[in-house]
């Protein structure tokens, strides 16, 4: 069984702070640690009043250090907001405090709307369209490449895996074409899943950090002990889909029993078509759901998020989604493989 990660958002929900976020989101991390996850992913998003991992970096050196071996990182940092050289130095420093524990994930989304990408922005003559340069001069300053006048310290020398993050064909060809790791956002946005993936495998070049191929795609998990408890908890993600594609984004809300049935055709036909890499329910409904996504895509690994409203039944998705690939993990009984043969 490939291996399963986490993608936290640290969710701030009605009625709480982003200080209860941090602490939730870390007390996350810990139990992932101990159910065997690999990574620990924050995704850097601005003017969100549901989402608190803004300042990406300072809150993953937190998880970091309150956590001993998952791997730890950013899923992702969008490059266009930032200069490639705070970048290399904020990432060098997480990484000489917690060597081999560090992963860079790169966007070229704002991570925000216009308004919040305008005063953020690097300079007035900054552009995605420069992302593919940026993501190489990032890699320099890793590398300490003679080809930069300036030198990141720390950074230069350091071994953090650059990974290109996605959602369309974009991300896929510069991942191929520079021989580096992908990440789709499958979570949310899973038009081109297929077609991406086809692409980056097809034309990958190897490189000096990987030889061949890597692809993690994003998927929602909302498991719980029936069916009907985990459609109940997947209602919160509904709910801020739907107000954050009606202009009216908002705190992550209280779940709603038959919450699809209160929306009307038109919203829950945009709810299926961003949600389509779910699982939704009982331990049995997701493993059946992640072994056929799996079989469908091929994935070398998923990274799971689980944005539910209660905490402990967040922390009990993530548990049950640890059983769940446990469970899969363990080697196929011969008398039960001569049966099912």
């Amino acid at each position: 069984m490939i291996p399963f990660s986490v993608l936290d958002l640290s969710p701030i929900t009605e009625g709480s702070d982003a200080r209860t976020s941090f602490h939730r989101s870390l007390d996350l991390a810990q139990s992932a640690e101990r159910w065997g996850f690999n990574r620990y992913w924050l995704a850097e998003h601005h003017g969100m009043p549901g989402i608190a991992s803004a300042a990406t970096a300072v809150l993953l050196g937190y998880i970091a250090g309150g956590t001993s071996t998952i791997r730890v990182g950013a899923g992702g940092i969008m490059l266009p907001n930032h200069s490639p050289l705070v970048i290399a130095e904020q990432f060098g420093t997480l990484e000489s405090l917690y060597p081999g524990r560090i992963d860079l994930g790169l966007g070229r989304a704002p991570g925000s709307d216009q308004a919040a990408a305008r005063a953020m922005r690097r300079n007035l003559a900054s552009s995605a369209d420069e992302f593919p340069q940026d993501v190489v001069e990032l890699m320099d300053y890793f590398a300490g490449s003679s080809r930069r006048s300036v030198q990141a310290v720390p950074g230069a020398g350091l071994k953090v895996p650059v990974w290109i993050l996605g959602s369309s064909l974009f991300g896929a060809q510069l991942a191929a074409s520079l021989g580096l790791p992908y990440a789709f956002a499958s979570h949310f946005a899973p038009t081109m899943m297929m077609q991406a993936i086809d692409f980056y495998r097809s034309n990958f070049k190897p490189s000096a950090q990987l030889d061949k191929p890597y692809v993690m795609l994003g998927y929602n998990v909302f498991a719980a002990d029936t069916d009907a408890e985990g459609q109940v908890l997947a209602s919160s993600m509904q709910q801020a889909f739907v107000n954050l594609h009606s202009g009216r984004a908002s705190r992550l809300q209280p779940p709603v029993a038959g919450y699809l049935d209160q929306i009307g055709p038109t919203g829950r036909a945009m709810l299926d078509q961003v949600l389509a890499c779910s699982a939704i329910g009982s331990p049995d409904t997701v493993s059946r759901e992640i072994q056929a996504f799996i079989a469908r895509t091929g994935a070398d690994e998923l990274m799971i998020t689980s944005q539910i409203y209660d905490h402990a039944a967040r922390l009990r998705s993530y548990q049950i989604t640890a059983q769940v690939h446990r469970d899969l993990s363990q080697p196929l009984d011969p008398a039960d493989k001569h049966h099912k043969a």
